[in-house]
C-alpha cells in the first residue's frame, strides 16, 4: 500500500507561480512512475507531467516550458513547479503513483484568477 499526500495548492493570479508537493509513504525508487494529473470542472482527468524511477520526464503540450516535475529521493517527494500560470490551469491536481497498482492522492485545488 502506498499513501500519497499532496500539498501546495491555492489561489494565484495569472502569471504567478505555485509549487505542488506529493509525499509518498514508499520509496519513490520502488514506484515505476510518479505523475501529476488535473481535473477541471466538467472535464476529464488529464496527465500534466510524469517522472519515471529512472528520472525520465514527460509533459502535456499545454504545460511544456511552464511546468517542471522533479523529485527528492531522500524525502520521497515529487514536486510540480508551475510558472506563468493561466486561468485554464485551474483544476484539482492529483498525484499518481504506478507500481504493481495505481495509487492516487486526495488532490489539491489550484485556482488561477485575478
Amino acid at each position: 500500500q502506498v499513501q500519497l499526500v499532496e500539498s501546495g495548492g491555492g489561489l494565484v493570479q495569472p502569471g504567478g507561480s505555485l509549487r505542488l508537493s506529493c509525499a509518498s509513504s514508499r520509496s519513490i525508487f520502488n514506484i515505476n512512475v510518479m505523475g501529476w494529473y488535473r481535473q477541471a470542472p466538467g472535464k476529464e482527468r488529464e496527465l500534466v507531467a510524469a517522472i519515471t524511477s529512472g528520472g525520465s520526464t514527460n509533459y502535456a503540450d499545454s504545460v511544456k516550458g511552464r511546468f517542471t516535475i522533479s523529485r527528492d529521493v531522500v524525502k520521497d517527494t515529487v514536486y510540480l513547479q508551475m510558472n506563468s500560470l493561466k486561468p485554464e490551469d485551474t483544476a484539482v491536481y492529483y498525484c499518481q503513483g504506478r507500481a504493481s497498482r495505481i495509487y492516487w492522492g486526495q488532490g489539491t485545488q489550484v485556482t488561477v484568477s485575478s
